[in-house]
C-alpha cells in the first residue's frame, strides 16, 4: 500500500490494480480524458475498479493492432487513474472519464476470476523540489508554449489560460505535454522521465522542434493563400475582360477560349471516335480554373487532336515514266532495286491502293538508301517524313506518353503526321536495325501495330487514347543489317539489297552529283575546276574504301576546298562578261587560270594516299594463287601463299583466318591429298612435311566461304613443284570430292580481279548465271571460265602458266583433256 498526499487529501493506493490497457493513448498526471471502452477484459477492469476504490491502472500498448495484449504488449510505465464517470452504451461500449493521479511502474499481470487484468505496480511521486535549473526549465517551457499556443489554431486559448495558473512544476511539465505532442512514443519518453530537470530539457526539445514546424507550416500556408488570391483576381479580371469584350462586339473573334476549341474540332474533320471524346473534354475544360494545371494538360489535349491531318492528304501522281525519270536523275546504277521499286508503284496504280509488305531498303551506310526514300515521296508528290529509330529503347517513343502528368506527348509517328500536315506522307523509319529494348518497353512490338496493314486503320496512341488512321501512310525502312532486325518485324518487309557501289559507278556518280555539289559549296566558279576522270579514279582508289559515297564527297570536298584557297588568293576578274559569253570562255579571255586537277595532280591536294591498290605478282611462282574476296567495301584480292617443310605432317594456319576459311583450309588439304597420284604427288611427302597456309595482311579479319578453290591449288603447285599463272584468279569453295561450290559478291570481286591485272577468272559452275549482271567492261577485259571440278581449275591454272611442267591425270570415268580448252575470253553464260 502506497499513500500519496495531495492538496485534498491523502490517497491510499494499492500493489495491485485493475489495469486497462489504451491503444494510441497515453495518460498523464493530472489530464482528464474521455475514453471509449470495448475490450471484454478492459470492460471487466472498469467494472472491478467501480466496485472498490475506483483507482485504475492505464497504459499504453507497443502496437496498437493487439487485441488481448500481454505484459509484453505494453508499455512498463503507466498512469494510476481515478473513474470519474462512467457510462454504458446502448451496444455494450462503456463512456468512461478518467483523471490521471501518479506514475507507477508495471511489474506483472495477473488475470483475475472475473476475466479483469490486474496489475501489479509500483507508484513513483513526483518529488517537489524547486533548484533553480528546475525554474529556469518551467519558465522557458511556459514560454514556448505560449508561442506555440499563439501560432497552433487548432489549440483554444483556454488551454494557455488553464496552464499559466499551474506552479507545481510536475503538474505544469505533464499538462503542457499532454497538450502539445501527438506521437505515442514521445508521450512515453516524457511520462517515463522521473527527474524534473530531464523532465523539462525533454519537453523543451519536442516544445522547439514543433515550433519550427509550425513556422514553416505557416510560411506554407501563407505563400498558398497568396497565390490564390493572385488567381482569384485573374479569374475576376478575365471575367471582366470577356464582359467587356462581348459589349464590344469583339466575342465571336476568338476572345472566347472555348469557343475557339469547339471551332478548331469542327474544322479538324476528326473520326467520330475522337470527335465525341474531344467534345466531352472540352466540356470539363469549361468547367475547369482556368490556371490550373489539369486545365493546360487538357487544352493541350485538345489543340494537339484538331492540329492533326486526319482527312487532310495530298494527291498521289502515278506516272510511271515520271517515276522512272526521277529515280534515273537521282540514283546511279541500282537497276533491280528502281525495277522493284516502279513495281510497286504498278501495283499501286492499278489497285488504287498502298497495300503490300512494307519496303526494306538494306545495305551498308552512303549507299543512298535515304535518298531514295526521298526520291520516291518526289515521284509520287507526297510530302517526305523521316523518322531515325537508332538508338530508341523507349516504347513511348513510338506509342506515345499516357496523359498523366503536364509535359505528356504523343509519340513520335503521331507528331512526325502533325508536323508534316498531311496524313499520306512517304515515311522513312531509319535504322530499324538499331532499335534498342530496356525495362521502358519494346519499341518494335510497338511498331509491329503501325506497319502491319491489317492493324494500322486504328492505330492506338497512348496520348490521343482514340484510333488514328495509318492506312495511307506510304512506310518504307532502311537497315545495315538484317540479323539484329526483330524478326516479327521482319516477317512484316520486304528486303530489297542495296550492296554498294562499284569503283566505274562511284566514277559517275561523282561525276554527275558530287563535283558540282561541292564547288557550289565551296564557292569555286563553274569552269575554274576541271576534275579530270583519272583524277576521281585516283581518289576512290587511293583515298576512299567504302560501299557507299560519303567518303568520296568528303574527299572532293577537302580538294575544292584547297583549290578555293588558291582561287581566293589570286586577283580578282572582271565581273562584266560579253553577251552570251560563257563562264569558260570569259575566264579564257580575262586571263584567268582554269584549275586542272589529273590523277597525278591530287596527291598534291590530299597529300599521301590512305590506301594503296593490290596488283598480282610479277612473275609465275610456286605456291602462290590469286584469290578473290568480298568485304563491305567491295571486292578485294587475296593472295594465298603456301609452303612446306620438314615436319610431322601438320597444317599450320596463319593470316587472321576465321573459322570458315580453316575449315577452308582443311578441306583443300584432304583434296589434294585424296588425289596426290592423279597430280603427280607421292602421298608420302605430306607425312613427313607440315603445310603452311598464310594470307598476307595478317591484321586484317578474314572469313568467308570463297578461298577453298585457291587454297586447293596452292598446295597442289607446291606439292607438285608446278607454278601458277600470275594472270590467272579465282573464287570458288571446295568440296572434298573436289566440287566447286557457288560464292556471292561476284560483281565486286570481278571488279577487283580486273584492277589488279588479272586476265583470267575463274568462278564456280553454279555462279555462270550471274555473269550476266557483271558490267559490260568487265565482262569485254577478262576471260571468265566457270569451272565445276577441282581439275578444270588446274588444268586452267597449270596449263596457263609459261612454266608448266606438270599435266593432271584425268580422273576416274573423266575423258583425257584434248588440251583445246577455250584459252580466249569466254562468252558470258557459256561453261567449260
Amino acid at each position: 500500500m502506497a499513500t500519496i498526499h495531495r492538496e485534498d487529501g491523502d490517497l491510499e493506493i494499492g500493489e495491485t490494480l485493475p489495469h486497462l490497457p489504451l491503444r494510441d493513448v497515453v495518460v498523464f498526471p493530472h489530464m482528464i480524458i474521455p475514453l471509449l471502452v470495448g475490450r471484454p477484459a478492459s470492460v471487466a477492469a472498469l467494472q472491478t475498479a467501480m466496485a472498490g476504490d475506483k483507482l485504475i491502472f492505464v497504459t499504453a500498448q507497443r502496437a496498437p493492432d493487439v487485441a488481448e495484449p500481454g505484459l509484453d504488449d505494453v508499455f512498463r510505465m503507466g498512469t494510476v487513474s481515478r473513474v470519474l464517470q462512467l457510462l454504458r452504451l446502448p451496444d455494450g461500449t462503456l463512456k468512461v472519464l478518467i483523471q490521471g493521479v501518479v506514475r507507477a511502474r508495471l511489474s506483472r499481470l495477473v488475470k483475475g476470476d472475473d476475466d479483469a487484468m490486474r496489475a501489479k505496480i509500483q507508484v513513483l511521486d513526483d518529488v517537489e523540489g524547486r533548484t533553480p535549473e528546475v525554474e529556469a526549465l518551467q519558465r522557458s517551457a511556459a514560454t514556448q508554449f505560449s508561442e506555440y499556443v499563439r501560432i497552433n489554431k487548432r489549440v483554444p486559448d483556454e488551454v494557455l489560460m488553464s496552464v499559466v495558473g499551474i506552479e507545481v512544476p510536475s503538474m505544469l511539465s505533464d499538462t503542457i505535454a499532454a497538450n502539445v505532442i501527438s506521437k505515442v512514443t514521445v508521450k512515453q519518453r516524457i511520462l517515463e522521465s522521473v527527474d524534473l530537470a530531464t523532465r523539462f530539457r525533454l519537453l523543451g526539445q519536442v516544445l522547439t522542434e514543433e515550433l519550427e514546424i509550425l513556422k514553416i507550416e505557416r510560411k506554407i500556408d501563407g505563400e498558398i493563400k497568396s497565390q490564390v488570391k493572385k488567381n482569384q483576381k485573374e479569374l475576376y479580371l478575365n471575367e471582366q475582360l470577356k464582359a467587356i469584350r462581348k459589349e464590344l462586339g469583339h466575342g465571336e473573334s476568338g476572345g472566347n477560349e472555348t469557343d475557339d476549341l469547339r471551332a478548331a474540332i469542327d474544322k479538324a474533320r476528326m473520326s467520330d471516335e475522337a470527335q465525341e471524346t474531344a467534345f466531352k473534354e472540352l466540356d470539363r475544360l469549361a468547367r475547369m480554373a482556368p490556371l490550373s494545371p489539369e486545365a493546360t494538360v487538357v487544352r493541350t489535349y485538345l489543340e494537339t487532336l484538331s492540329s492533326l491531318p486526319w482527312k487532310r492528304a495530298t494527291r498521289d501522281k502515278l506516272d510511271l515514266g515520271r517515276a522512272q525519270q526521277h529515280l534515273d536523275a537521282d540514283h546511279y546504277g541500282l537497276e533491280k532495286v528502281k525495277d522493284r521499286i516502279l513495281e510497286f508503284l504498278a501495283v499501286a496504280k492499278l489497285t488504287h491502293e498502298f497495300r503490300g509488305p512494307i519496303l526494306c531498303l538494306v545495305g551498308p551506310p552512303g549507299v543512298g538508301k535515304t535518298s531514295l526514300a526521298r526520291s520516291i515521296a518526289n515521284t509520287l508528290g507526297r510530302k517526305f517524313v523521316r523518322l531515325s529509330l537508332g538508338g530508341v529503347h523507349d516504347e513511348a517513343e513510338i506509342r506515345g506518353h499516357r496523359r498523366t502528368y503536364i509535359g505528356s506527348m504523343p509519340g513520335r509517328i503521331v507528331q512526325s503526321l502533325r508536323r508534316c500536315g498531311s496524313n499520306n506522307p512517304v515515311f522513312l523509319l531509319d535504322e530499324i536495325d538499331k532499335l534498342g529494348r530496356d525495362f521502358r518497353g519494346d519499341p518494335s512490338a510497338a511498331l509491329l501495330e503501325a506497319l502491319d496493314p491489317e492493324q494500322n486503320a486504328n492505330f492506338s496512341d497512348h496520348y490521343l487514347e482514340v484510333g488514328f488512321d495509318l492506312s495511307n501512310v506510304l512506310f518504307i525502312t532502311t537497315a545495315n543489317v538484317t540479323h539484329t532486325i526483330p524478326p516479327a518485324l521482319l516477317d512484316r518487309m520486304e528486303l530489297i539489297g542495296l550492296p554498294g557501289y562499284l569503283e566505274h559507278e562511284k566514277i559517275a556518280i561523282a561525276r554527275r552529283h558530287l563535283v558540282d555539289k561541292q564547288l557550289r559549296e565551296s564557292g569555286i566558279p563553274a569552269g575554274r575546276l576541271l576534275l579530270t576522270d583519272t583524277a576521281l579514279e585516283t581518289i576512290v582508289r587511293g583515298y576512299t574504301r567504302e560501299a557507299g559515297v560519303r567518303a568520296l564527297e568528303r574527299e572532293i570536298g577537302r580538294l575544292c576546298r584547297k583549290v578555293a584557297r588558291s582561287i581566293a588568293a589570286a586577283p580578282a576578274a572582271p565581273r562584266r562578261g560579253r553577251p552570251g559569253e560563257t563562264r569558260r570562255a570569259k575566264a579564257k579571255r580575262v586571263g584567268v587560270d582554269i584549275v586542272r586537277v589529273d590523277g597525278g595532280d591530287v596527291g598534291r591536294y590530299l597529300s599521301t594516299p590512305l590506301y594503296l591498290g593490290k596488283e598480282v605478282p610479277a612473275t609465275d611462282e610456286v605456291g602462290v594463287v590469286t584469290g578473290l574476296a568480298w568485304t563491305s567495301t567491295g571486292g578485294e584480292i587475296l593472295p594465298i601463299e603456301v609452303s612446306m617443310m620438314t615436319g610431322k605432317g601438320e597444317l599450320i594456319l596463319t593470316g587472321q583466318l576465321g573459322d570458315v576459311m580453316k575449315e577452308s583450309a582443311r578441306a583443300a588439304l584432304s583434296y589434294v591429298r585424296s588425289v596426290a597420284r592423279r597430280l603427280g604427288i607421292k602421298p608420302e611427302v605430306f607425312d613427313r612435311m607440315d603445310v603452311h597456309v598464310h594470307v598476307p595482311d595478317g591484321a586484317i579479319p578474314k572469313d568467308g566461304p570463297s578461298a577453298g578453290l585457291a587454297i586447293a591449288t596452292a598446295i597442289a603447285s607446291l606439292a607438285s613443284g608446278q607454278p601458277v599463272n600470275r594472270q590467272v584468279a579465282m573464287t570458288g569453295e571446295i568440296t572434298l570430292r573436289g566440287k566447286a561450290l557457288p560464292i556471292g559478291g561476284l560483281n565486286e570481286k570481278a571488279v577487283a580481279a580486273l584492277r589488279a591485272g588479272v586476265k583470267t577468272l575463274l568462278v564456280p559452275q553454279d555462279n555462270a548465271k550471274d555473269l550476266q549482271d557483271l558490267p559490260a567492261f568487265v565482262r569485254d577485259a577478262l576471260e571468265i571460265i566457270p569451272v565445276a571440278h577441282m581439275d578444270d581449275v588446274l588444268e586452267v591454272a597449270f596449263r596457263s602458266s609459261s612454266r608448266s611442267r606438270v599435266r593432271v591425270r584425268p580422273r576416274a570415268g573423266q575423258r583425257q583433256s584434248t588440251g583445246r580448252a577455250p584459252v580466249g575470253r569466254t562468252p558470258v553464260g557459256t561453261t567449260h
